[in-house]
Order: C-alpha cells, then structure tokens, then sequence
C-alpha cells in the first residue's frame, strides 16, 4: 500500500499540470503562453512542471489532441457511416456539436485559433489528407444536389452550429440574453440546423 501512495500524487500533479495548461493555452494560444504562466496557474514552482513537462511543445501537444478529439473525435464516425442517411447525419451532426460546445463553451476558440496559426493540425490529427473529400457525407450531398458544392454546404452546416458559441459574448451584451436563454436557443438550433439545411438541398440553386 506505501508504494501506491506517490503513484498517486504523481498523477494527481501531473493532472493538475494539464489541467492548469488547457486554461491558459486556451485563455493566451500556445505563442503567448510561457511555461511559467502554466506554472503559476496550477500552483507550482517551474522545477516540478519542467520534471513533468520537459517542454511547453510537450505539453501543447498533450493538449491539442484532446481538444482535437473533442472537437473532431464525434465528427469522423458520423460523417463516414455508409449505413445512415444524409438526413440522419445532419440531425447527428447538428445535435452532437450543440451537446459538445454546451459543455466545452471554450473549445472552439482554442481549436479554430490554433488550426488557423497551423492548418496542418487537422490533417495530423485525420492522419489522411483526404479524409473530408472522401467521406460518406460529401457523396451523398453531391448525390442529393448535383449543382451544389458539397463544401459550400458543409461550411453552411459548420457554421450554424458553430458559430453562435463563438459569437456568444457579444450576442448576450447586444441582446441581453442571459446564459439559460441562451442555451435554449441553442437546444432549439439540434431541430431548426437540421431543418434549414434540408431547405438549402430543395431550395433552387441561385448561380
């Protein structure tokens, strides 16, 4: 039993490490962010973190994918299923980003500002360059509407899921919503995106 003891409070400071990294990454970006900043959030001379965390690329790394996974991890299953239906997909699409950035209200600044800073981060995570363009979904769009392209109406279906949450802080100061409000317009969206994207796949194409 003694020797579990230090286990145990080696992951519990190494955790607490993590922890401290993913809010100040997220508050600051990874170019901003020094070791010591991290060090000062969990509490922690930068000794201790340096034993962990040899390095802040290190730990970034660690980071990334997990908010990688979340961000991502729900989308790769849904979008390559050959056995559900467009209409399917797009209520699982709708409803799973709805779920995830109401309980990860961060992830998408964190995630959007360092795949912009660093594109390749997508197709490392993917680890297929061609993973989007080759998707169940992207061939059941062109097969639903020839005239559309299929990226055009996926950056439509991303962007009504996504960017309410991105545009959040200064939605409830401009409209004075408050956070109950807000998540039940945001509730309401996992029916209405679903819904407004089958009218974009009638509706007549305008070009």
């Amino acid at each position: 039993m003694a020797k579990k003891t230090p286990m145990v409070a080696d992951l519990s400071t190494e955790e607490k490490i993590k922890e401290a990294a993913r809010k100040v990454f997220t508050r600051k970006g990874y170019s901003a962010t020094r070791t010591r900043d991290i060090a000062e959030e969990a509490g922690l001379n930068l000794a201790l973190l340096n034993y962990y965390f040899r390095s802040k690329e290190k730990l970034f790394g660690i980071v990334m994918v997990e908010k990688m996974q979340k961000f991502f991890g729900f989308l790769l299953p849904i979008i390559n299923n050959p056995s559900t239906s467009l209409e399917s997909k797009l209520e699982n699409l709708s409803a799973g980003y709805i779920d995830l950035l109401l309980t990860n209200p961060d992830l998408p600044f964190f995630v959007l500002a360092e795949i912009r800073n660093n594109p390749d981060l997508i197709t490392n995570f993917a680890q297929k360059k061609d993973f989007l363009r080759d998707s169940v979904f992207i061939k059941q769009v062109r097969e639903k509407k020839t005239e559309l392209d299929p990226f055009q109406f996926l950056l439509s279906l991303l962007g009504m899921c996504i960017f309410p949450f991105v545009m959040k802080p200064g939605f409830q100061k401009l409209t004075d919503t408050d956070d109950q409000k807000f998540k039940q317009m945001m509730l309401e969206r996992k029916k209405l995106i679903p819904a407004w994207s089958k009218a974009i796949l009638k509706a007549k194409h305008p070009l």
